[in-house]
C-alpha cells in the first residue's frame, strides 16, 4: 500500500506543532481532524524534546522521516516534497502561536491555531494582516461554536426569535486552579500560570476568550465598551485567575462575563443567557444537547439537538440522530470540518472563526487588562 492509499487521495495533508504526549489539547485535534475523515496527519514537531518530539509522532503514526525535531525543520523540510502538508494545527503554550503561525504562512501552509491567536493585540493584528497578503487562512478553535445547539441559538437570533438585543449573560467557571499549589496531575497545563508563556492575561486569556466568543457568535455582535476587574484571588499569582466584565452595546444592550478558574465545584460549566425584547434562550456546555427557549409570555420550552425544531446550521453540526448523544469532541471536529470546506473551495456557510475573530478575542484581552489596571473604567474596544 503507497504513502498516497494511507492517506486518501482526497484528504487535506495536516502537520501539528505541539501536542506532545500527554497534551490534552492535541489529542482532543488529532482526533476532531480524523471524526469526518478529511485530514491526514503526516507530519508534526510535537515536543520541545527533539527525542520525544520524534518517538512520540512514529508512536503515532507518523513516518520516522517526516517526524521533526522543531517547527522550522518541518516547515521547510515538508516544502520541498510533492506531498507535503497543507495545513498545520498549532497546539503549543500560547507565547508560540505568533512565531510559528507566522512562519506557517510564510511558507504558504495554512494554519488551524488554538486560542487565544497572540499574546498581544499588535501580533494579533500583524498576523491577520499576513494572512490577508499570504492568500492562507488561519482558524482558531473557538471549540463552542462548532455545537449544533449554539449554532441554531446563532441562526434564532439572526431570525428575530428573541427580538431585539436586551442582555447578554456568559459566565465560565472551573476550579482545576483553586489550589495554591500547581497541580502535579496538569502539569502540562500550569504554563497558564506564566505570563511569560500565556501572556499577561490569565484566566481572561484562557477560558474569557472562549466566554466572549461564544456570546458574540451567538448575539450577532460585540460590544463597544467594557468595565473590567481581573483578580488573582490565589495569593501570590502572577496572572489573574477570576475576572469579572461589564459590557455595553451600540445597539444599548447591556453583558456581563465572569470567568474564574478558582471556584470549588466547577468543572467546566460554561454557560450563556440571551435575551431580548420577545424572547430569551440559554444554554449550559455541559449540556449542550439542550437549548431552552422562552418566547415572551409562554411557557420556557426545551429544543433538543436534531429535534422537530433545528434549524438548518444544527442539522448540518450533527452526524447522527437525536437521543445519540454528541459532545465536546463532535464540536470540535466542526471546526475543523469547516475548515476542510473552506480549504476545498465549498460555497456552503462556514462557521469556523477566523483571523478576525482572534484579533477581536486579543482586542476584548487588552481593554479588559486596561480597564482594571486603571482601577476599572470604562475603555472602548480596539
Amino acid at each position: 500500500m503507497t504513502s498516497e492509499d494511507k492517506q486518501g487521495p482526497n484528504r487535506i495533508r495536516l502537520g501539528m506543532v505541539g501536542g506532545g504526549k500527554g497534551a490534552f489539547i492535541g489529542g482532543v485535534h488529532r482526533i476532531a481532524a480524523r471524526i469526518d475523515d478529511r485530514f491526514a496527519l503526516v507530519a508534526g514537531a510535537l515536543d520541545a524534546d527533539p527525542e520525544e518530539a520524534r518517538s512520540f509522532a512514529v508512536s503515532i503514526g507518523i513516518a520516522p522521516e517526516r517526524a521533526y525535531a522543531d517547527y522550522k525543520a518541518m516547515f521547510e523540510a515538508e516544502a520541498k516534497r510533492e506531498d507535503g502538508i497543507q495545513a498545520v494545527a498549532i497546539v503549543t503554550p500560547n507565547f508560540l502561536h505568533y512565531p510559528v503561525a507566522k512562519a506557517a504562512l510564510e511558507a504558504g501552509i495554512h494554519v488551524i491555531c488554538e486560542k487565544p491567536m497572540t499574546t498581544s493585540l499588535d501580533d494579533a493584528k500583524a498576523l491577520a494582516e499576513l494572512v490577508k497578503t499570504s492568500g492562507k487562512n488561519l482558524f482558531l478553535t473557538h471549540t463552542y461554536t462548532g455545537y449544533p445547539m449554539v449554532r441554531q441559538a446563532r441562526e434564532m437570533v439572526a431570525s428575530g426569535a428573541i427580538g431585539p438585543l436586551r442582555q447578554v449573560q456568559v459566565e465560565y467557571a472551573q476550579d482545576w486552579l483553586a489550589a495554591p499549589e500547581e497541580d502535579p496531575e496538569a502539569a502540562g497545563a500550569n504554563w497558564r500560570n506564566d505570563p511569560a508563556k500565556a501572556g499577561q492575561g490569565g484566566a481572561i486569556g484562557d477560558i474569557g476568550t472562549h466566554a466572549y466568543n461564544l456570546a458574540a457568535f451567538v448575539a450577532g455582535e460585540e460590544p463597544r465598551e467594557l468595565l473590567a476587574e481581573l483578580t488573582a484571588l490565589v495569593p501570590g499569582r502572577k496572572v489573574d485567575d477570576d475576572a469579572m466584565v461589564l459590557m455595553r452595546y451600540a445597539s444599548g444592550a447591556k453583558g456581563a462575563l465572569w470567568a474564574s478558574q478558582v471556584v470549588a465545584g466547577n468543572g467546566n460549566n460554561l454557560s450563556l443567557r440571551i435575551y431580548g425584547a420577545t424572547g430569551g434562550l440559554e444554554w449550559w456546555q455541559e449540556k449542550p444537547e439542550e437549548l431552552w427557549y422562552t418566547p415572551l409570555g409562554e411557557p420556557r420550552r426545551l429544543l433538543r439537538r436534531n429535534g422537530v425544531e433545528a434549524t438548518a446550521s444544527a442539522v448540518a453540526g450533527s452526524r447522527i440522530p437525536a437521543a445519540h448523544p454528541e459532545g465536546y469532541l463532535e464540536a470540535f471536529a466542526n471546526l475543523y470540518k469547516d475548515a476542510a470546506d473552506i480549504l476545498s473551495g465549498s460555497t456552503a456557510e462556514c462557521l469556523v472563526p477566523d483571523a478576525n475573530d482572534g484579533v477581536r478575542g486579543l482586542s476584548f484581552i487588552s481593554a479588559c487588562l486596561t480597564s482594571s489596571q486603571k482601577g476599572g473604567v470604562w475603555v472602548a474596544l480596539d
